[in-house]
């Protein structure tokens, strides 16, 4: 099995967190989120992992590098131009144009491949989603998971009967206009004859472009319902409230990073605490470098 990071994104929703980060670079008690998304992918044997990029490429490209940190191999495929004086632009061409890309590079897509988007927290067990894909046969499974009806605008609805089949797909209707309450995760499996659906050259999305092709063609297209965590930066207070969850504990397999000093504080390197008349009320996270001066007071989970 092979994956996919979709990270190509300006992640506009997030700002001002991303003017000067791309969204995958967002970090998560000092980690990028990223770095999550290929550990767990690392966990399940993934080595091959593609990851299309644009808008600033080179933060992205400059600290995962080759992968070897990990125990994988990261290639890029970056989505823009350059012109004539030199200067390079960034142009995302759609989460399908960017695989279909990368297909006419190099045919990376050559085996069943996992696609995620680079900007959400997981713990899918990536093993019992692949078994069940493969079991009902799909050309493209989506992971679901059920929300809110008021929240349903935010995401990619999809209608599917009771054995999963895909009927419809909706990209972020209005919550009147919604057939379902099931949404999709950005996290899709793939086989190759996918890619020969998408054009070439042209921008074109997963969720608004080749779902509703896959259901209009009727091919075998499944969703999954699964339990999981699945925490999905969307804005802002997204962010605060993964920082917040994984502090707590409540994200299986994913542990606060740095050195525990005592009871729920943990503290990155070279970091300096006056504890005289300080106080600290974990679950707290003091980042690489940090310096708390005397008579602070810091109530976690911060």
């Amino acid at each position: 099995m092979k994956a996919m990071i979709l990270a190509a994104g300006k992640g506009t929703r997030v700002r001002p967190l991303t003017y000067d980060l791309p969204k995958p670079m967002i970090p998560i008690l000092g980690k990028p989120v990223m770095a999550y998304l290929i550990e767990h992918l690392a966990k399940y044997g993934v080595r091959d992992i593609m990851v299309n990029v644009s808008y600033l490429h080179e933060k992205i490209e400059e600290y995962f590098g080759d992968g070897h940190q990990y125990g994988v191999q990261i290639g890029y495929s970056f989505e823009g131009y350059m012109t004539d004086a030199g200067v390079v632009v960034p142009q995302p061409i759609g989460s399908a144009g960017g695989m279909k890309k990368i297909q006419e590079f190099g045919g990376f897509f050559d085996d069943t491949t996992i696609v995620l988007c680079g900007d959400a927290v997981i713990n899918l067990d990536i093993q019992s989603a692949l078994f069940e894909h493969r079991r009902k046969g799909a050309l493209a499974s989506v992971i679901t998971r059920e929300v809110p009806w008021d929240k349903v605008s935010s995401y990619g609805v999809v209608v599917s009967d009771k054995d999963g089949r895909i009927q419809a797909f909706q990209e972020k209707p209005s919550q009147e206009t919604a057939l379902s309450n099931h949404v999709s995760t950005g996290i899709y499996i793939f086989e190759p004859a996918v890619l020969d659906l998408i054009p070439k050259d042209t921008v074109f999305d997963i969720g608004s472009d080749l779902f509703p092709l896959l259901a209009e063609k009727g091919l075998p297209f499944y969703a999954q319902s699964r339990t999981f965590n699945w925490i999905d930066i969307g804005n802002i207070k997204d962010y605060w409230e993964v920082s917040q969850s994984v502090m707590m504990g409540e994200v299986a397999h994913m542990d606060v990073p740095g050195v525990q000093l005592e009871e729920g504080i943990w503290v990155g390197l070279n970091t300096s605490i006056e504890w005289e008349g300080t106080h600290i009320e974990g679950p707290v996270y003091i980042g690489s470098g940090c310096k708390i001066e005397a008579g602070a007071t810091i109530i976690g989970p911060t």
